[in-house]
């Protein structure tokens, strides 16, 4: 029997683990912190949150797992400042609340080519969070670097995304693994299944492995 947090659940990979961990009959509560409602079932806890300003006395943070897809782009945050607020400082203040309240497990949507050293602002806040998640020193941290996603349509344009996955589409098997763009059910999957496996210490999937 299983607890399962699942932070970004309206994003398109959340919305994967999400659709996923409440048909899964090994999931008895799932809780969803979002900003806006979410549809109403019966395992299904739906906080409705700022995200920034986190409760973190709130006992729906004690989950068994927490599973985390919360991201954005340069473009939908219009600035760096902003871009890092949502993925590396709120990231990390839920980490933080899901710490300090016992949970065990955590899972993390990152990014092909994450590296705190990085030349690109982008991938070094990646890095950086990752680096961040490992020192909180969850029993069993996961970490997934999927390349480009491809899923339902998304609420933005994403031009550049667009004509590279159009291109690789093209180059079929003669693109390596590593850089072919990968679906977002098959992220979902990968972090649901390293969050079932709890290996202990960190364990990262690349995105070849994650095809």
């Amino acid at each position: 029997m299983t607890s399962l947090l699942i932070l970004g659940a309206t994003g398109l990979v959340g919305q994967q683990i999400l659709k996923s961990a409440l048909s899964d009959p090994s999931v008895v509560r799932v809780v969803a912190p979002t900003r806006r409602p979410l549809a109403p079932h019966t395992k299904l806890n739906n906080p409705i949150v700022d995200f920034d300003h986190l409760p973190s006395d709130a006992a729906w943070w004690m989950a068994d797992i927490a599973l985390c897809a919360l991201g954005s782009t340069m473009k939908q945050a219009g600035s760096r400042t902003a871009f890092y607020k949502v993925d590396h400082t709120m990231v990390m203040q839920a980490a933080r609340c899901l710490h300090k309240a016992g949970t065990s497990v955590f899972v993390l949507n990152s990014s092909l080519g994450a590296n705190k050293k990085a030349s690109s602002f982008y991938l070094r806040t990646k890095g950086e969070v990752e680096a961040d998640l490992m020192s909180l020193e969850f029993a069993s941290l996961g970490i997934v670097r999927p390349s480009f996603l491809e899923g339902e349509p998304r609420p933005e344009k994403r031009y550049g995304e667009e004509i590279v996955i159009a291109v690789s589409h093209l180059l079929g098997n003669l693109l390596p693994k590593k850089y072919r763009p990968i679906s977002t059910e098959k992220v979902a999957q990968a972090m649901l299944f390293l969050a079932k496996q709890a290996k202990p210490g960190v364990t990262i999937l690349e995105s070849d492995a994650l095809h």
